[in-house]
């Protein structure tokens, strides 16, 4: 059940490219006195809100104690004009049949400027297409992406397809915004019922070839927008989509790398080494073969001729996705330079609330994909 309260501006505090972080002040039915919340308003979806406005709040991520979704959301200003209400040419709804459901032209749709290039499109021409389970995965994959690249050549141009298993707009994203205005990537795309990007589209299929044919993109990124679910159930988990983005990626002739969902420090048992999310969806959710990108924490014959143990486990871990269990290529990376490349990221880097130095695996598993992205295109 949503929870519903009012309250009032009492500071703007942030601002990032579609959102506005804010102070509000809510009475407290029980004690009488004025509680302040952090607040998150969108104002194309709702306007902008301004210190000594009242304003209408969902408050149930705050205070289900969420950590991804932990706002107050503002849901209205009562005395202003809502924000975007379909004032142009699109006609494709996201977040159908809710109020505040979103209309956008979609880069594939008939009134698209873009719609001729797309209409018959039906390949990507072998672009790498890594695909990812969370969002944190995203500033990694292209730190390793730029990790091996000179500075006198261009960096690959990389586009960023948001799918809609976690946050449908894409303004709730801070790296996002941070990783655009530092010029890592071209362009968000939000796919399905995601919504907030660049440039919209209907489905990751038409969000893969607007990549490549739209934006001229070397290597495309998949994954979700912030805040995923686990139930920790075999199948109840938003990652499933990791291996229908693999499928994607081959139906369209693009080149799926995986980028495997590591970890050396969560307490989870299921989530460490390789997550099982990482193997479900590509044992049994990816049905064309991928790259997986297995990254080498130690190598025999080097530092002492052992494997690290974190290492053994991981290539331990991943052999049932290989023949003649599996279908995919295992490729081993070398993280060498890998983790100069992730200090260097625009954005901060932080997976399940856990810091770069505090599960560094996590984050080298992701830029180990990235780097292999680069090694396919000059291959």
């Amino acid at each position: 059940m949503s929870g519903w309260r009012e309250g009032r501006v009492s500071s703007l505090d942030a601002e990032w490219d579609g959102a506005l972080e804010c102070t509000v002040d809510v009475l407290d039915d029980a004690t009488r006195t004025w509680t302040p919340v952090r607040a998150l308003a969108y104002p194309l979806l709702v306007g902008r809100p301004e210190v000594g406005d009242l304003v209408r709040l969902n408050t149930a991520a705050l205070e289900a104690g969420l950590g991804t979704g932990g706002y107050a959301f503002v849901v209205a200003i009562p005395h202003r004009a809502a924000g975007q209400v379909s004032l142009g040419p699109g006609h494709l709804v996201k977040a159908r049949y809710t109020p505040q459901q979103y209309m956008v032209l979609g880069v594939d749709e008939e009134a698209s400027p873009h719609h001729e290039l797309l209409r018959d499109a039906d390949d990507v021409g072998g672009m790498p297409v890594v695909v990812a389970d969370l969002h944190s995965h995203l500033a990694p994959v292209i730190a390793g992406i730029r990790a091996d690249w000179a500075g006198g050549a261009a960096p690959p141009r990389v586009a960023y397809v948001m799918t809609d298993g976690a946050a449908l707009p894409a303004w709730f994203s801070r790296a996002v915004a941070g990783l655009r205005a530092a010029g890592w990537i071209e362009a968000c795309i939000t796919v399905g019922q995601a919504f907030g990007g660049d440039l919209e589209a209907v489905s990751l299929h038409s969000g893969l070839l607007a990549a490549r044919l739209v934006l001229n993109a070397d290597v495309a990124v998949v994954a979700p927008g912030p805040g995923v679910v686990g139930t920790g159930t075999r199948w109840g988990f938003s990652g499933v989509a990791t291996g229908e983005a693999v499928n994607a990626a081959a139906t369209l002739s693009g080149r799926p790398v995986a980028a495997l969902r590591v970890s050396g420090a969560d307490p989870r048992e299921r989530h460490r080494g390789v997550s099982h999310h990482s193997l479900t969806s590509l044992a049994r959710v990816a049905l064309a073969p991928a790259d997986v990108a297995v990254p080498v924490f130690g190598l025999p014959g080097r530092d002492g001729g052992a494997w690290s143990e974190l290492g053994m486990a991981v290539w331990a871990q991943t052999t049932v996705l290989a023949p003649p269990e599996g279908r995919h290529n295992l490729v081993a990376v070398s993280l060498d330079g890998l983790r100069a490349a992730l200090d260097a990221s625009p954005v901060r880097l932080s997976t399940m609330g856990r810091t770069l130095d505090a599960d560094e695996p996590a984050f080298l598993a992701a830029a180990a994909a990235g780097r292999h992205a680069v090694a396919l295109i000059n291959a």
